[in-house]
C-alpha cells in the first residue's frame, strides 16, 4: 500500500509540473513577437493599447491588429480585437523611452511599470518547479543505491522456495509403479509425523535420501508426494541454483538454506539434481578454490558436521550417482539410497490407471494389454502416451478413448508423429516393404526372438518405416543365443533386399550400426566371444569434467585388439548367413507378406503369422458410401449416344 501512494504520489507531482509547463508554453505562443520598429509603427499609427516594461529589456503589451488586405481594424461583433504582442527592446533605454514618452504626449500609449508581485510570482514559480525536480531525481538516486546495496546483500541469501499451504497436494496415492521407493519414504513421512515411536526404540531419522533412477522414472513426483504426505515444512530448489561465478556465494547460499531449515523444523529439504553441485572434487580442474568445490564443502559441513542437525531431512534426486563426491554418498550424510527404476509389466498397468482417472475409456480399451506392449516406457512415457491417447481421440471427434487411440499413441511415442507429406516413388515402397518384411519374417523364425507386434511402411520421425518388436515379458538377463537372434533380426533387412533386388540400398545403416555395436559388446563386455574367452577388454574412463565415455584405456595388446576385430567380423557374418538361409528357405513367404504390405501399408503381427501360414487376410472395409442427401452427378450421354432403354443391359464398347 505504501508503494502504491509513493507511485501516486510521483505521477502527480509529474502531472502538475507538465500542466504548469504547458500552461506557460502556451501563454508564450498566443503572443506576437515583434521587434523594436514595428513597435513604433504601431505607436505612431495608435494601434497600441499599453506597453508594460519588464526587466532585461523587454515589454509586453496589447494592440489592435490591422488587416493585411484593407489596412483596416479587425472588427468581431462590433468590437475590435485585441491582441497581445512581446518585444525586445534595444539597450539603450534613452532610445525608446523619449518615442514612447512622445507617444504618451500623444494620449495613444500609456506604461505600466513592471509588478514586482508577477516578477515574484513567475520566479517562484520556476523555482519550485526546479527544486521539486532536484528533489525528486535525489530520491530516485538514493533509493536505487538502496535497492542495490540489498540485492548486494541477499546476493548470497538461498533461493529454496517453500511449498504454500494452498497449493495442489500430491499424495502417495497419486506414485505407482514403485512400490518399493515408496515404502521407504512413507517411514520418513511417518517418523516426521510420529517421532515417538521410533525414539522409544532409539532410532532416528534418516539425516539424508538420495533417489537415484533414469530421466522420467519418477524421482521428482516422489519428492512432490513427500511434501504433500509429510505435513511439515517443505523446501525445494535445484542444485544448479547454488553455483555462481563468485566463489563464496554458494556456499553462502548453503549456510542460508540450513539456517532457514533449522529455523522451521521438522522440515524437509529436496534438492533436484544435487550432480550439479556434488560433483567429485579434486578432479584436477579449477583446484582447490573452484566454486563448485566450496559449495560442496560447506554442504557436506551442514549435513554432517560439528553441530547436529536433527530434524531436517535432505531429499535430493540424480540420474548420474557415479559422479558423485564419495563424501556425499557415505551414511551419516544420506543414510539411504533409493533406486528408482522403470516400471515393470505390473507397474505400467497400475502407472496407467493413475494417468487415465478423468479419461472416458471405451469398452475395448484395455490396460493391461496395453502395458504388455509397452516394455522399457518410464513413469513420464507413460503419461505421454496417455495424454497422446487423448489428443487423438479429440482429434478424431470421439467422446471416449479407444484401443485404436492407445495403440496409435504407443507408436507416436517410439517413433515419432506419422508423416503424409512426404512423397516416394513406387520403387522406393518396394524396397521398403521388402526391407521391413525381412526384419518381421526372421524375428517370427528365429526361436529366440521377440515376436512381431506390427509392421509398417508407412513414414514416422526419421523412419521410412518400421518393425515394432514386443517381448512377451519382462527380462533383465539375455542370452547368447538372444543376442545372436537379435542380431540377426538386425540384418534381415540388408538380406530381404539383396536376395530380391541383388542390390543392397543405405537402408539398413542404423540396422548396421546397432548390430555391430551389440557384437563389439559381446565380445569386450560380456565375455561371450569363443576365440578370446570369459574376460572384459576394455575399461572406459568416464570423467565426470570431461565428458562421459570420452576417452576409453585399451588395457590389451595389439594382438587382442586385432583378435576383436576378427571375431566381431566372425559373429557378424555368421549371423548374416544364418538370415540368408532362412529368408532363402521362406522366400515364399517373404513375398507374400510383402504383397500385402503394400497393399495395406500396416498390418499387426497376428496378420503376418496369418499370411506366413498361407491363410487369406480378411478384406478390407468398403469406402463409406455418399449421405443420402448426397446427390452423386450423373454423366450425361454423348451426342452420339443414346441413353440405354429401361430392363436392358449397355453393350460394351
Amino acid at each position: 500500500m505504501a508503494r502504491l501512494v509513493r507511485v501516486v504520489g510521483w505521477i502527480a507531482l509529474v502531472a502538475v509540473a507538465v500542466v504548469f509547463l504547458q500552461i506557460s508554453m502556451r501563454s508564450k505562443e498566443t503572443k506576437d513577437r515583434i521587434d523594436f520598429g514595428q513597435l513604433m509603427q504601431k505607436v505612431e499609427a495608435g494601434d497600441v493599447i499599453s506597453i508594460t516594461i519588464n526587466p532585461k529589456n523587454t515589454g509586453e503589451g496589447e494592440y489592435y491588429p490591422r488587416s493585411e488586405q484593407t489596412g483596416e481594424y479587425i472588427v468581431v461583433s462590433g468590437k475590435r480585437v485585441q491582441k497581445q504582442f512581446v518585444v525586445h527592446l534595444p539597450a539603450d533605454q534613452q532610445t525608446y523611452m523619449g518615442a514612447l514618452a512622445a507617444g504618451v504626449e500623444g494620449g495613444k500609449v500609456t506604461i505600466k511599470p513592471p509588478s514586482i508581485s508577477d516578477v515574484w510570482v513567475s520566479g517562484l514559480f520556476y523555482l519550485v518547479i526546479t527544486g521539486l525536480l532536484i528533489i525528486g531525481f535525489w530520491i530516485f538516486i538514493v533509493r536505487q543505491s538502496q535497492s542495490s546495496g540489498s540485492q548486494a546483500m541477499s546476493f548470497g541469501r538461498s533461493r529454496a522456495r517453500r511449498l504454500p499451504e494452498s497449493s495442489p497436494k500430491v499424495t502417495f496415492d497419486d506414485v505407482a509403479g514403485i512400490e518399493e521407493a515408496k515404502a521407504e519414504l512413507m517411514e520418513v513421512v511417518e517418523f516426521l509425523k510420529n517421532p515417538r515411536k521410533f525414539q522409544a526404540l532409539g532410532a532416528r531419522i534418516p539425516k539424508g535420501v538420495l533417489l537415484v533412477g533414469p530421466p522420467g522414472s519418477g524421482k521428482t513426483l516422489l519428492a512432490r508426494a513427500i511434501a504433500g504426505e509429510a505435513g511439515v515444512p517443505f523446501f525445494h530448489m535445484s542444485g544448479s541454483e547454488f553455483v555462481e561465478m563468485f566463489v563464496g556465494v554458494g556456499a553462502s547460499r548453503v549456510r542460508d538454506l540450513f539456517e532457514q531449515a533449522k529455523a522451521n523444523r521438522p522440515c524437509i529439504v529436496f534438492i533436484d539434481e544435487i550432480d550439479a553441485v556434488g560433483r567429485q572434487r579434486f578432479a584436477g580442474l579449477g583446484g582447490g578454490h573452484d566454486e563448485r568445490e566450496q559449495t560442496l564443502n560447506q554442504l557436506l559441513v551442514e549435513m554432517d558436521g560439528f553441530e547436529p542437525n536433527s530434524r531436517v531431512v535432505l531429499i535430493s534426486a540424480t540420474n548420474r550417482p557415479d559422479v558423485l563426491d564419495p563424501a556425499l554418498l557415505r551414511p551419516g550424510r544420506f543414510d539411504r539410497r533409493i533406486q528408482v527404476d522403470n516400471p515393470d509389466l505390473k507397474g505400467r498397468i497400475a502407472i496407467l490407471k493413475v494417468h487415465m482417472r478423468g479419461k472416458p475409456l471405451d469398452d475395448d480399451a484395455d490396460l493391461e494389454v496395453l502395458g504388455r506392449r509397452t516394455p522399457g516406457f518410464s513413469g513420464a512415457d507413460l503419461s505421454n502416451l496417455a495424454n497422446e491417447a487423448a489428443l487423438l481421440a479429440a482429434r478424431r471427434d470421439r467422446e471416449k478413448i479407444g484401443m485404436a487411440e492407445l495403440e496409435d499413441s504407443v507408436e507416436r511415442v517410439v517413433a515419432g508423429p506419422e508423416r503424409k507429406s512426404r512423397i516416394i516413388s513406387e520403387q522406393e515402397r518396394k524396397v521398403l516393404a521388402q526391407h521391413e518384411v525381412g526384419h518381421a519374417v526372421l524375428a517370427e523364425l528365429l526361436p529366440q526372438a521377440d515376436p512381431v507386434h506390427k509392421v509398417s511402411i508407412l513414414q514416422r520421425g526419421l523412419a521410412l518405416g518400421y518393425t515394432l518388436q514386443l517381448p512377451q515379458e519382462d527380462r533383465y538377463i539375455m542370452s547368447r543365443s538372444e543376442l545372436l537372434d537379435r542380431i540377426a533380426v538386425f540384418l534381415g533387412g540388408r538380406v530381404s533386399e539383396e536376395l530380391t533386388f541383388q542390390e543392397i540400398s543405405t537402408g539398413a545403416a542404423d540396422d548396421l550400426k546397432k548390430a555391430t555395436e551389440l557384437a563389439r559388446r559381446m565380445v569386450t563386455d560380456f565375455g561371450m566371444s569363443q576365440a578370446l574367452g570369459p574376460i572384459s577388454l576394455g575399461r572406459k574412463s568416464e570423467q565426470p569434467f570431461l565428458g562421459r565415455d570420452l576417452m576409453e584405456d585399451r588395457n590389451y595388446s595389439e594382438q587382442v585388439a586385432s583378435a576383436i576385430d576378427k571375431e566381431l567380423s566372425t559373429i557378424i557374418e555368421d549371423c548374416y548367413e544364418r538370415a540368408k538361409a532362412l529368408l532363402t528357405e521362406h522366400t515364399e513367404d517373404v513375398r507374400r507378406v510383402v504383397e500385402v504390405v503394400l497393399e495395406r501399408e500396416t498390418l499387426s503381427g497376428d496378420e503376418i503369422r496369418a499370411i506366413m501360414r498361407g491363410e487369406e487376410l480378411p478384406p478390407l472395409p468398403a469406402a463409406p458410401e455418399p449421405e443420402p442427401d448426397e446427390k452423386v452427378p450423373t454423366p450425361e450421354p454423348e451426342a452420339d449416344e443414346q441413353p440405354p432403354v429401361a430392363g436392358e443391359q449397355p453393350q460394351p464398347a
